[in-house]
């Protein structure tokens, strides 16, 4: 079975594999970093800016009675902002049945990041669901909170969506 079960979580294939759904301000953007542990971030603009992966998880290996059984579905993302700038930072994670109806949904509030936040990580387990899982959805994003043009926004990197092997 897969490990991070989402695509691209640190833009190094630039958005292969996302959907942009909100492409705000001056757009998503992506930086590169001479840091080992973050080679690579998403960058937000000054308007909202948010992006999206479905993952079909019989087409990622996992079998329908496996899926039935609700195992624990963990969800991470790092977020971070620059030093001269904040923003708002957004996630949303939903489980989906066969026919893409939510199952369960994982939405924090908005988080108000000020500037020069340093990376943060934001956890989430889902437990107890019910059966039907079938597809994640995995939304996130933001922007800055000065309107400056560019990219001052909220940075994004590092997502992961882990479920364990069947035992």
């Amino acid at each position: 079975m897969p490990g991070n079960l989402l695509k691209n979580s640190h833009g190094d294939d630039v958005f292969c594999n996302w959907e942009l759904t909100q492409n705000g301000g001056d757009q998503w953007h992506i930086e590169l970093t001479p840091d080992d542990a973050v080679a690579a971030y998403f960058c937000t603009s000054f308007q909202p800016c948010l992006k999206k992966q479905v993952i079909d998880l019989v087409k990622s290996g996992y079998d329908a009675a496996y899926l039935d059984s609700a195992p624990e579905v963990t969800v991470k993302d790092w977020y971070a902002t620059r030093d001269d700038c904040g923003g708002v930072y957004r996630l949303t994670v939903s489980l989906l049945n066969a026919s893409r109806a939510v199952i369960a949904t994982f939405k924090p509030p908005d988080v108000t990041v000020p500037q020069g936040t340093p990376w943060k990580q934001v956890t989430h387990t889902f437990t107890g669901y019910g059966p039907g899982l079938r597809f994640i959805s995995f939304e996130h994003g933001g922007q800055d909170d000065k309107s400056w043009k560019g990219w001052y926004g909220v940075r994004v990197t590092g997502s992961s969506v882990t479920i364990p092997p069947k035992p």
